[in-house]
């Protein structure tokens, strides 16, 4: 996707400028502020009655929402905001904040002082939403990427269930061959984890690389990428994986259509936040696991990401009511009591602990593991590159084309770089 924006410079100051009308909110005049997230029914309704709140409190600011699915989000807020006419506070993602940062369309956060508070916002995702000194984005709440185990399907398969502080990731494959065979077939091992670069992040992390550089440039050894993509093809070779076609099938059926959802595998890759909704799916208690290669590697991989980002527009006439907007969101107890884990764990430390008590069942084991993983995690990962979004496609592609056989690991990394250094216009 592609802005067609002009660089607003100077945008940001009377955006700031506007602030000598709002005053803060006060006045008879109501402030008016839009709000634009995306998301399920469910998110709709909670964010509604969030809104009410901070209206409640601020009965001199009124907030509309302004909500969609996925899809229709991004093609809306790229025509709104190429229109000058973007809501003033935006739910953002990570693949896109350094294309709406770079032209100029959101507001650098540090410029509105006291009006949001980030020093309780959980350091090792804060990086996330920072480009050359400027903070375009603070964190919604904190994710990890983790290995979903269902353990029944390991008793079932007769396996013991891995040690995650030590194992291997020939321990990955070795583990998922083996319950594919002792099951007879009946039980896969691992569902193929190729699909979504963030493995490889991982991965190239472990090896005190990156996916990318805080500049957005590629950040890894073409030699780790191959070794990654070895492993990839070793687990099928081994049949700890379903086979090709049904690989492609599984991926194109989401969380749902998933091994783990279907009670036929015992592993697979899946956001914390995606644990009570796949053990309510799945009908088992399942069970996050670090990613393997951790405690034989450089340093850990695991990584805490952003689950989204709350961006102000640079153009919003209320930049200092919008701020105000997005600190209710984080930091006061009456909105995450609503929202609780919905836009993952929250990202105030010290709201997340108060808050522990009231979190589904799913989301307080999800919250003890990234406390249990906290220590090992090595930073923040930077925004992705523009163009990223065309990543998930090509990462599809080629790992598709690896597990039928087409290319060799060498020529899947080779293809993946220079397709990625393409889409991302990279080095």
């Amino acid at each position: 996707m592609r802005l067609g924006l002009k660089p607003a410079a100077g945008v940001a100051a009377l955006a700031l400028a506007a602030t000598a009308c709002g005053g803060g909110g006060s006045g008879d005049e109501k402030v008016e502020l839009r709000f634009s997230w995306w998301g399920a029914d469910d998110r709709h309704e909670t964010t509604q009655e969030v809104i009410k709140r901070f209206e409640k409190a601020h009965p001199d600011i009124e907030v509309t929402g302004e909500y969609t699915d996925w899809d229709s989000y991004w093609d809306r807020l790229a025509t709104n905001t190429a229109a000058n006419d973007a809501p003033d506070v935006i739910t953002m993602e990570e693949r896109y904040l350094r294309e709406y940062g770079d032209r100029g369309a959101l507001l650098d956060l540090n410029e509105v002082g006291d009006q949001l508070d980030t020093s309780k916002l959980d350091k090792l995702v804060m990086g996330g939403g920072k480009l050359d000194g400027s903070l375009y984005g603070v964190p919604t709440g904190v994710n990890a990427f983790t290995i979903m185990a269902d353990p029944q399907a390991f008793e079932e398969a007769g396996v013991e269930m891995p040690d995650d502080e030590t194992w291997t990731w020939q321990d990955w494959v070795d583990i998922s061959a083996e319950i594919s065979e002792k099951s007879g077939g009946d039980i896969v091992g691992t569902q193929d984890i190729g699909f979504n670069e963030n493995s490889f992040q991982i991965y190239a992390r472990q090896r005190e690389q990156s996916l990318y550089d805080k500049s957005g440039a590629l950040n890894f050894d073409q030699a780790t990428m191959t070794e990654y993509w070895e492993h990839m093809v070793r687990v099928h070779e081994e049949n700890g994986a379903p086979s090709a076609a049904k690989s492609v099938e599984l991926e194109a059926g989401g969380p749902d259509q998933s091994v783990l959802a279907t009670n036929s595998g015992a592993m697979a890759a899946f956001w914390t936040n995606q644990l009570g909704t796949m053990e309510e799916t799945s009908g088992r208690d399942l069970e996050l696991l670090r990613f393997p290669g951790e405690s034989a590697s450089a340093q850990a991989g695991t990584f805490f990401k952003p689950a989204m980002h709350y961006s102000v527009s640079a153009a919003s006439e209320h930049p200092e009511e919008a701020a105000m907007f997005v600190d209710f969101l984080l930091n006061d107890k009456r909105a995450g009591e609503l929202i609780l884990a919905d836009r993952g764990l929250p990202a105030n430390t010290e709201l997340r602990e108060q808050l522990m008590g009231e979190l589904p069942e799913a989301d307080q084991e999800s919250a003890d593991f990234l406390a249990d993983i906290e220590d090992d995690v090595a930073g923040a990962v930077p925004p992705p590159p523009i163009g990223a979004g065309d990543v998930v496609d090509i990462t599809m592609r080629i790992n598709e084309d690896l597990m039928f056989g087409d290319i060799t690991p060498e020529q899947a990394s080779k293809r993946w770089m220079s397709e990625v250094k393409d889409a991302t216009g990279g080095e």
